[in-house]
C-alpha cells in the first residue's frame, strides 16, 4: 500500500482537458478547469487536478458501474466441475485501470494513478492480509450496471393505489407523478428516431381514421344512416359511457387505422350490425404514440449527473405503454381504467404543451394496426351541409319477388328553389326592411373547433355472421398420490 504523502503527490498532479477523449467531461473541464501545466502531456492548458478526477471517477462508477464477482458463481463451479465440459470461467468486466481509462478516454498513466487513490482510500489492511478483495484495489474488475426502473414501478403502482382508494378526483399527488412521468416527452424519440408526439391531420400519415358503432335494431341504425355525422361520431356527453381514456360524460373519439380495426374494436355480437364510416382529420393535431413509447430511448455521458435517472425513466416508459393497454376483464373497468382516465386528462389539460390524443396498439387484432383517441377538445365532427327544411329518409332492405334483401339506401328531399322574384317593396315603393335583415342562426353551444369530416361516401354496413378466437392452447396434467407420514 502507498503512504498517505504519495497519495496527496498523486493528487496534486494535473490532467488537462486535451488528454480526455470523453466529450461531456472533456467540455466541463475545458469550461470549469483551472489553467495548468498537464503532469501527463507537459502542455499549458485548463484541466482538472487527479485528486478531482479521482472523486469524479468515484461518483460514476458508483452510479454506473459495479466490480464484478471474483470467483465463479454456482452454475459457473458446477460447470467447472463437470469433467467432461471444456468449461473454463473467465472474470465478467475490465481490469479497474482499463475501466477507469476507457470511461473517461484518458492516458493509461492518468488511470494509474486514479487508481491508486482510490485503491488508498477504500483499500484497509486486514481485508489486504486475508486477500480479500476491495473497491479500486489492483486485482478488481468492473463492468457497466444495468438500467433500474424499479422506483418508478413503485411509484406507479402508488399512483394506481392512490386513485382507487385514497383521492380519485384531487389528487396532488397524482399529479405530481403524471408531470414527472411525461415532462418533456415531446422532445424525446424511440431508438429509430420516431418522436414520441407525431403529428396527425392534412398531409400526414395519419390523415384519416376509421370509427365503427354496433346496432341491434333497424331503428338506430336507420336514424345514424340519416345523420351519420351526429350518430356515428363521438357521442354526446350524456350518452358517453366511461371508456379507457374517458370518464364517463366525458365524450372522445374512438377510432382506428384500418375499417377492421374498428369493428374489432366494439366487439359485437352474432347477428348484429357494425356502420363503419372513415372521418378525416380537418386540422392539424398533435398525439402521443404508444408504440414508439416502447422504444424510447436515451443516452448520454456517464459523467452526466443526470444520465441515470433519465435512462430510468425511459426504460420505465417502455413499459408504461404495457400498462396503458393491457386488457381488461368486464366488470373491472371501474377501477382498472382510473389510471388510463386519468393520465388522458392530464395529457389534454395539464401537460405543457398539451397534446390532443394518443395513438396506441390494438388488442383486438392482428398485425401492426393502430387504435387512436381524440381527446373531448379535438372529438368535434363537423355537420354536413343540408338545406333549411330538408328531409331524410333511410331504408335496410326491399322486398322482392326472391324475399327480403339488404339494400342500405337514404334519400335527402331537399326544399325546391324559390322562384326569383323582385325585391318586395313596402309603401312608396321602398323594399321592405324585414326582407334585408339577415336571418337568425339557432345559437351552438358547443365551442369546440370541429377537428373531423365524415366521408360521406365511406360508409359501410358489416353484418356479422361470426366471431373467431386466437388462442394459445395449454395442456392440464393431472396427477394423484398417496400421502406419505414423515417420522421425525
Amino acid at each position: 500500500m502507498v503512504s498517505q504523502d504519495e497519495v496527496d503527490e498523486l493528487k496534486a498532479k494535473t490532467l488537462c482537458y486535451r488528454c480526455v477523449g470523453e466529450k461531456y467531461l472533456r467540455a466541463e473541464m475545458q469550461r470549469d478547469g483551472r489553467r495548468k501545466r498537464c503532469s501527463y502531456c507537459s502542455r499549458l492548458a485548463k484541466g482538472y487536478a487527479i485528486g478531482q478526477m479521482a472523486e469524479r471517477i468515484e461518483e460514476v462508477f458508483g452510479v454506473h458501474y459495479a466490480r464484478t464477482l471474483d470467483q465463479p458463481n454456482s452454475w459457473q463451479q458446477t460447470m467447472l466441475s463437470d469433467r467432461e465440459s471444456d468449461y473454463e470461467w473467465e472474470r465478467d468486466g475490465e481490469p479497474v485501470v482499463e475501466a477507469i481509462m476507457n470511461s473517461a478516454g484518458m492516458p493509461e498513466d492518468a488511470a494509474q494513478d486514479v487508481q491508486t487513490i482510490l485503491d488508498a482510500e477504500y483499500g484497509d489492511f486486514d481485508s489486504a492480509m486475508i486477500g480479500e478483495e476491495t473497491e479500486f484495489c489492483g486485482n478488481s474488475y468492473y463492468e457497466q450496471k444495468g438500467t433500474s426502473d424499479r422506483a418508478w414501478q413503485e411509484e406507479w403502482s402508488a399512483f394506481e393505489r392512490s386513485l382507487k382508494t385514497e383521492a380519485r378526483f384531487f389528487s396532488r399527488t397524482a399529479a405530481a407523478h403524471l408531470t414527472s412521468v411525461f415532462k418533456g416527452i415531446e422532445g424525446m424519440f424511440a431508438t429509430d428516431g420516431t418522436p414520441l408526439v407525431i403529428d396527425a391531420g392534412p398531409g400526414t400519415s395519419l390523415s384519416a381514421i376509421y370509427r365503427a358503432r354496433v346496432f341491434q335494431s333497424d331503428d338506430r341504425l336507420v336514424a345514424a344512416l340519416c345523420r351519420p355525422d351526429q350518430q356515428l361520431g363521438s357521442p354526446p356527453a350524456s350518452l358517453a359511457t366511461a371508456g379507457r381514456m374517458n370518464a364517463r360524460g366525458i365524450s372522445v373519439f374512438y377510432g382506428a387505422n384500418e375499417p377492421r380495426v374498428a369493428v374489432a374494436e366494439v366487439r359485437p355480437p352474432v347477428g348484429s350490425r357494425v356502420a363503419v364510416a372513415r372521418f378525416e382529420i380537418i386540422r392539424y393535431l398533435r398525439l402521443l404514440d404508444l408504440t414508439a413509447l416502447g422504444a424510447v430511448s436515451e443516452g448520454g455521458s456517464v459523467f452526466d449527473p443526470g444520465l441515470a435517472a433519465r435512462m430510468e425513466r425511459a426504460m420505465f416508459l417502455r413499459s408504461l405503454s404495457q400498462h396503458i393497454t393491457r386488457p381488461v376483464m368486464p366488470g373491472d373497468e371501474g377501477f382498472d381504467y382510473l389510471s388510463t382516465q386519468a393520465i388522458a386528462d392530464f395529457l389534454a389539460t395539464e401537460c405543457e404543451p398539451p397534446v390532443d390524443g394518443i395513438v396506441f396498439p390494438s388488442a383486438q387484432a392482428a398485425g401492426t394496426v393502430l387504435n387512436v383517441v381524440l381527446f373531448h377538445k379535438a372529438a368535434r365532427v363537423e355537420a354536413i351541409e343540408l338545406p333549411g327544411g330538408t328531409e331524410i329518409k333511410a331504408t335496410t332492405g326491399q322486398m322482392y319477388e326472391e324475399g327480403w334483401e339488404l339494400e342500405y339506401v337514404v334519400i335527402e328531399e331537399v326544399p325546391a328553389e324559390p322562384a326569383q322574384t323582385d325585391s318586395p317593396a313596402g309603401d312608396g315603393g321602398w323594399p321592405d326592411p324585414a326582407s334585408l335583415a339577415e336571418p337568425s342562426m339557432p345559437r351552438d353551444p358547443d365551442f369546440r373547433e370541429p377537428t373531423l369530416r365524415i366521408d360521406m361516401e365511406s360508409i359501410k354496413i358489416h353484418v356479422v355472421r361470426r366471431v373467431e378466437f386466437e388462442t394459445d392452447e395449454h395442456d392440464v396434467r393431472r396427477y394423484r398420490w398417496v400421502k406419505q407420514d414423515l417420522d421425525f
